[in-house]
């Protein structure tokens, strides 16, 4: 039977699935940095009411090793790792962006059995390699070859963004699991948002952002896309790692990609080819391998 970490991985990995189809249909009004920033703020103002309901108005006793070890892991998995993300991103496109952000789970696994001392079966194992195939051959398709320049510089970010990412998480994981869950997540997003702000100002883009801000129009799908990207998703996400061992809870976020492509067939009518069913149906079989095992 499915476990609620497991279960949280997996809802997750769906949230974000709808969220991709909501950015897509409001289209790119803003940038890749401007709509982070929007959405991880807009997290901060949603957790406030979300705390007062879930945990009162008691301030937390959390200890001052876990909020600097919680606001670390928000800079580097958020404010660090995110705009990495976006460079790369912006560098590769999205088809071998989102094959090399498989690269997640791999630093995951090796973190949490070096840090952690989380292990896995046999059969996980084998779980796992046939997600990762899945979801490989779901993502797979012929792009044009990009200049060797760019092409590096994109590899590299993606790859740093991976790193950095899972370190946040498993960093994060301990203090996850010991103090009270929403503030734990607020914390963290705290320090995500604090690093932009500060990247912002060293990088002197105040004013490019705000510009993109004043431009923008279809404020009502951005921040429907928002709210089920930032703040349902990573509510999930983190929750898949509170209750799951953070390396099964990684190899099931890497659903999120069938997600996305389920979803555009439905909605946005984009045609699903015989290779995507099948990796479709690898990645499901290698989630229940992982599940079961």
């Amino acid at each position: 039977m499915i476990g609620i970490g497991e279960f949280f991985a997996l809802a997750s990995a769906f949230a974000w699935g709808v969220a991709v189809i909501l950015f897509r249909l409001s289209g790119q009004q803003l940038g890749p940095f401007a709509l982070n920033l929007f959405k991880n703020v807009l997290m901060l103002v949603l957790l406030t009411p979300t705390i007062l309901v879930a945990h009162g108005t008691a301030w937390p006793a959390i200890s001052a090793g876990n909020w600097a070890v919680l606001l670390l892991s928000g800079f580097i998995g958020i404010g660090i790792a995110d705009t990495l993300f976006f460079r790369a991103l912006n560098s590769l496109g999205p088809s071998r962006t989102a094959i090399g952000s498989m690269l997640l789970s791999p630093f995951v696994i090796l973190l949490s059995f070096a840090f952690l001392g989380e292990r896995l079966g046999a059969l996980q194992w084998f779980g796992v390699v046939l997600t990762l195939i899945g979801v490989t051959v779901v993502n797979w398709r012929r792009t044009h070859p990009l200049a060797p320049k760019a092409d590096r510089s994109g590899v590299l970010a993606l790859g740093a963004a991976m790193a950095l990412m899972a370190s946040g998480i498993v960093m994060a994981k301990p203090a996850l699991e010991t103090e009270p869950f929403i503030w734990a997540v607020q914390i963290r997003v705290i320090g995500g948002v604090g690093g932009m702000l500060i990247m912002m100002w060293v990088q002197r883009r105040q004013a490019r952002v705000l510009a993109e801000f004043a431009r923008a129009t279809a404020w009502k799908r951005t921040i429907a896309a928002s709210f089920v990207g930032t703040y349902v998703a990573m509510l999930m996400w983190l929750a898949g790692y509170k209750y799951a061992d953070a390396s099964i809870a990684a190899v099931l976020n890497e659903t999120s990609a069938v997600f996305v492509l389920i979803l555009a067939a439905a909605f946005l009518k984009e045609r699903m080819v015989a290779r995507q069913w099948l990796g479709s149906l690898l990645a499901a079989i290698g989630v229940l391998v992982v599940v079961a095992g």
